[in-house]
């Protein structure tokens, strides 16, 4: 069946996030396949955002690369909760490997890393200790 002219499909190369930005603090602008843009800068590699600080180049390449020691860079932010975003789609960590996240006794939510940048943005806005660690793959 023919689809009806102004209605073809469009492939979808990112997401841009059309928010008020709090003045000094960080924000997910836009996301995509390959990218996470935060205050409008681009960034390809995976990355730790808070509304502080970020560290633009957590080394994390992959979710099969995702190892304990990973976490202490989060620690170091003294997040309330971490946003654990997965790449393109979600994969659950072994227990091994957010075993610091839970001995710290930080509560931890694992998604795939659009829907962490999505809900980084809504709880940040309300004022809380949210971290997000977004694996860009």
């Amino acid at each position: 069946m023919p689809v009806p002219s102004g209605n073809e499909p469009t492939e979808t190369k990112g997401v841009k996030l059309q928010l008020s930005r709090p003045e000094g603090l960080y924000q997910i602008t836009g996301y995509g396949t390959n990218f996470v843009t935060v205050n409008g800068t681009r960034h390809d590699r995976s990355l730790l955002i808070s509304a502080q600080q970020l560290v633009s180049d957590w080394p994390v390449p992959s979710m099969e690369q995702l190892a304990a020691c990973n976490f202490a860079a989060v620690l170091d932010l003294n997040p309330e909760v971490v946003l654990l975003g997965t790449g393109t789609r979600l994969h659950f960590p072994t227990s091994d490997v957010v075993r610091p996240l839970i001995e710290a006794k930080i509560g931890f939510e694992v998604m795939d890393t659009g829907a962490a940048c999505r809900t980084y943005n809504f709880l940040m806005a309300e004022g809380r200790q949210v971290l997000a660690a977004l694996i860009i793959a």
